[in-house]
């Protein structure tokens, strides 16, 4: 017997099974994605150990990165029905600061004469 619910399945148990495909997969790349952006942050902070002031810039990037990488990945969390972050927090070592701009964005310079 296949398992294949496009050859046995209701149309609407076959769409059922396609979305929660694509919310595992998104699910994932959001989790790499994560992962990425606390790597960078933490091989800038290894490279540079006690950041002088002219690097707090780049810093305050990737730690902004970071913060919306964390707030998609727990976003799709939640659509996937997961609702506790705490272990997000702290299987993947996410840095406070990181946690305090989770979702920030910055707004976008204002170009003059507008």
């Amino acid at each position: 017997m296949s398992r294949d619910f496009r050859l046995h399945g209701a149309p609407v148990d076959v769409l059922s099974h396609e979305i929660a495909q694509e919310k595992a997969a998104a699910l994932g790349r959001m989790g790499r994605a994560l992962e990425e952006a606390l790597a960078r942050l933490r091989e800038f902070d290894a490279a540079l150990p006690g950041a002088r002031a002219s690097a707090q810039q780049p810093r305050r990037t990737l730690v902004t990165e970071a913060g919306h990488a964390l707030w998609m990945f727990v976003v799709q969390r939640e659509a996937c029905g997961l609702r506790d972050s705490r272990t997000v927090m702290r299987d993947y070592n996410v840095p406070g600061e990181v946690q305090q701009c989770m979702g920030a964005v910055p707004a976008a310079p204002t170009r003059a004469g507008r």
